[in-house]
C-alpha cells in the first residue's frame, strides 16, 4: 500500500473516529437535525456546551413570519425592536424574509438570532434550524389562539362539508397549519378528504385563499380566523359575504423565539424583554386586542399541532422543508403569471 492510500485511510479513519465520538457525546436528539442535541428531553436544540459555539453578536436580526404583507409587521415591530435593543444593549435589525423554507434557512445559516415563525413552520425551525420558541401573543391569562375556519361565498349552495365534494378547494402552502396540514389531518375524520373529494388548489397565502373565494376562484378554503378578522377589520373584505360552515377547537398562533447557540446571558435578556414588553394601541390593533408577549413551550403547546403532523404523515425534516420550498416557489411563480 501507498504511503499516500495509507495516509488517506488513516485520515478517514481518524475522521469517522471523531464522526463517532461526536454522535456519541449526544445521548438524545430526537426529531432534532444531527447539528443539534436535546440532552433535557424538551423537544428544542440544547444551548451548545463549548461556550467557543456561543454566540453573542453585535448585531442582533430579527424578522416576522412572512404571512400576509412583510412590509406591514417590519413597522408594527418597530416599537419593540427599540425595547429589544435597550433590553439587550445591541442594535437590531429587521431582515424581511420572503418564504417559511427561507427564513428556517434564515436561523439554520446563523444570519437570523430572534424570530416569529408561524405555526406549521415553528416545527421546521426547531428542528432543523435550532430556533427555540417562548412566546406566542396573548394578554394577562392566556395566549392568542385562533381557530381554523372553513369558508365559501354566502351566496353560494354550500353549507356544510359534504357539499364540497367534487368542488375546488384553495389551501393556502404545504407548510401552512390552518391553510394544509390541520385539514388534511381533520376534514377525513369528518368525512371529507382533501384530494380524494375535492381538487386541492395552492394559493399561497390566507389572505389569498380568502380573496380567491370572494371572486370565486375557488369555492370554499380553509383559513386561519385572526387572518380572516384582521382582513375585515382592515375592510380588504365584507365578512358579511362568507359564510364559515366549519371551525375548529382554538390552535396558537406565531410562535417567537431564538436561536439555541446564543449566548445564555444574551438568552436571559432576550427572554426578559419578551415577558416585559407591552404591545403599543398600534400593535394592539394590528395584532386583534393581543397587549403581549404570553410564555409558552414546544413540548406542551405544540403537541397538537405535532400530533396534525403525525395524522398527515408530516416529518419536520430536510426533505420536507425542501417540499415546502419547491411549493412556495411554484405558488410564487403562478401568481407572477
Amino acid at each position: 500500500m501507498s504511503k499516500k492510500w495509507l495516509a488517506a485511510l488513516c485520515m478517514a479513519a481518524t475522521m469517522f473516529t471523531a464522526s463517532v465520538a461526536f454522535a456519541d457525546d449526544c445521548t438524545n436528539r430526537g426529531a432534532l437535525d444531527s447539528n443539534y442535541c436535546d440532552e433535557n428531553k424538551d423537544l428544542v436544540a440544547d444551548t451548545p456546551k463549548d461556550a467557543a459555539k456561543q454566540k453573542d453578536p453585535s448585531t442582533l436580526v430579527f424578522t416576522y413570519t412572512p404571512v400576509e404583507d412583510p412590509a406591514v409587521y417590519k413597522d408594527a415591530f418597530a416599537d419593540f425592536q427599540a425595547f429589544l435593543e435597550k433590553k439587550t444593549g445591541k442594535k437590531v435589525i429587521y431582515y424581511t424574509v420572503q418564504s417559511n423554507a427561507a427564513e428556517v434557512e434564515a436561523m439554520r445559516s446563523g444570519r437570523l438570532h430572534i424570530a416569529g415563525f408561524s405555526t406549521g413552520p415553528t416545527c421546521y425551525a426547531v428542528n432543523l434550524a435550532g430556533y427555540v420558541p417562548i412566546a406566542v401573543k396573548g394578554n394577562a391569562d392566556e395566549f392568542q389562539g385562533y381557530r381554523l375556519l372553513l369558508i365559501v361565498r354566502k351566496d353560494s349552495p354550500y353549507q356544510k362539508l359534504e357539499d364540497l365534494k367534487g368542488k375546488r378547494v384553495a389551501h393556502t402552502s404545504a407548510s401552512s397549519n390552518s391553510g394544509n396540514l390541520a385539514p388534511r389531518a381533520i376534514f377525513p375524520k369528518l368525512g371529507l378528504t382533501p384530494d380524494k373529494d375535492y381538487t386541492v388548489v395552492y394559493s399561497g397565502k390566507h389572505d389569498q385563499s380568502i380573496l380567491g373565494v370572494g371572486y370565486g376562484d375557488y369555492d370554499a378554503a380553509p383559513v386561519a380566523g385572526d387572518v380572516f378578522k384582521r382582513m375585515a377589520e382592515a375592510g380588504r373584505i365584507n365578512k358579511d359575504d362568507f359564510r364559515v360552515i366549519w371551525q375548529s377547537d382554538v390552535f396558537p398562533t406565531s410562535s417567537f423565539g431564538y436561536a439555541h447557540d446564543l449566548k445564555p446571558e444574551l438568552v436571559q435578556k432576550i427572554k426578559e424583554a419578551f415577558a416585559e414588553y407591552r404591545f403599543t394601541p398600534e400593535m394592539q390593533k394590528t395584532f386583534g386586542g393581543a397587549d403581549r408577549f404570553f410564555t409558552v413551550t414546544y413540548q406542551k403547546d405544540w403537541a397538537i399541532i405535532r400530533d396534525i403532523a403525525e395524522a398527515n404523515g408530516e416529518t419536520f425534516n430536510q426533505a420536507g422543508l425542501e417540499a415546502v420550498a419547491k411549493k412556495e416557489a411554484e405558488a410564487a411563480a403562478k401568481k407572477k403569471q
